[in-house]
């Protein structure tokens, strides 16, 4: 469900991220969404925070996929 994974990724966000988001049309909350759960699969090194934190890791993919590119 598009919803779940959108409160999901809103969660993992810092509250200034997740109110920049909230702002934006649905159907860029949904592609940065997917965007996020794209990240937590595709980054190893995520993978290994992720065994040791599992918030941590979400939220390092989501500060990731709303800043972008460094």
């Amino acid at each position: 469900m598009p919803d779940d994974t959108v409160t999901r990724f809103l969660k993992a966000l810092s509250p200034e991220h997740r109110a920049e988001v909230e702002r934006l049309p649905r159907e860029d909350r949904e592609r940065l969404a997917d965007a996020w759960e794209a990240e937590l699969v595709k980054d190893h090194d995520l993978d290994i925070l992720s065994e040791l934190s599992p918030p941590a890791a979400e939220s390092e993919a989501a500060r990731r996929v709303v800043e972008g590119p460094s």
